[in-house]
């Protein structure tokens, strides 16, 4: 039990300093609401998947000078897979981050879901984290479901959902967030259990 708490506090302080580091690099780059209430994975995963997120944004903030005031893009990696939401209003920095992230050490995959358009605004950005809080509270409450292999971002009212679960447990995550007030969509980028990639799916 006491090595249970230890890692559930690692991870909280690993989400806290993540966030931290998004806004403190920039004004523009913000975290979407993204919630994994307790993952089960093994610590050197988790550490992993943190450090792909340092190292992409570092890379955004270094190369993209202007990314303050043009976007508002948030990473999320999970088990080497990542995902980039938000918004831009340059192609040409989409494209840049898209690069960036393929070529972080370790990725196995990249889910650009970034859009051309103005970035949202902080109402916007709360609501989303209040979506994601709805989801994480009601997969907690549902038996059966593992909702510690689940990690759920909310980007602009559309509901993203990662992790690595069998399609039965995917089914039962997509209809609680489904069902969630104020969501638009959701997309599952899940990697299955068994053979086969969830993907893509609303």
């Amino acid at each position: 039990m006491k090595k249970n708490i230890v890692k559930l506090g690692l991870v909280l302080a690993l989400t806290l300093s993540t966030q931290g580091c998004i806004f403190v690099a920039g004004a523009a780059a913000g975290a979407a609401g993204v919630a994994v209430v307790y993952d089960h994975r093994k610590l050197s995963k988790i550490l992993a998947d943190h450090n792909t997120d340092r190292a992409i944004e570092t890379q955004m903030t270094a190369t993209l000078p202007n990314l303050s005031t043009t976007s508002h893009i948030s990473v999320n990696t999970f088990n080497k897979v990542v995902l980039l939401t938000g918004q831009t209003v340059d192609p040409a920095i989409r494209n840049k981050v898209d690069a960036i992230a393929h070529a972080s050490p370790g990725v196995t995959h990249v889910y650009d879901m970034l859009t051309i358009q103005q970035p949202t605004s902080t109402l916007t950005r709360t609501g989303d984290t209040w979506i994601t809080t709805k989801i994480k509270t009601q997969m907690l409450a549902e038996k059966g479901l593992k909702s510690g292999t689940i990690k759920v971002v909310t980007e602009n009212s559309t509901v993203y959902l990662m992790g690595m679960v069998s399609q039965a447990q995917a089914d039962l995550a997509v209809n609680i967030a489904r069902q969630v007030s104020g969501v638009q969509k959701v997309i599952k980028i899940f990697v299955s259990t068994t053979k086969d990639r969830a993907g893509h799916g609303n």
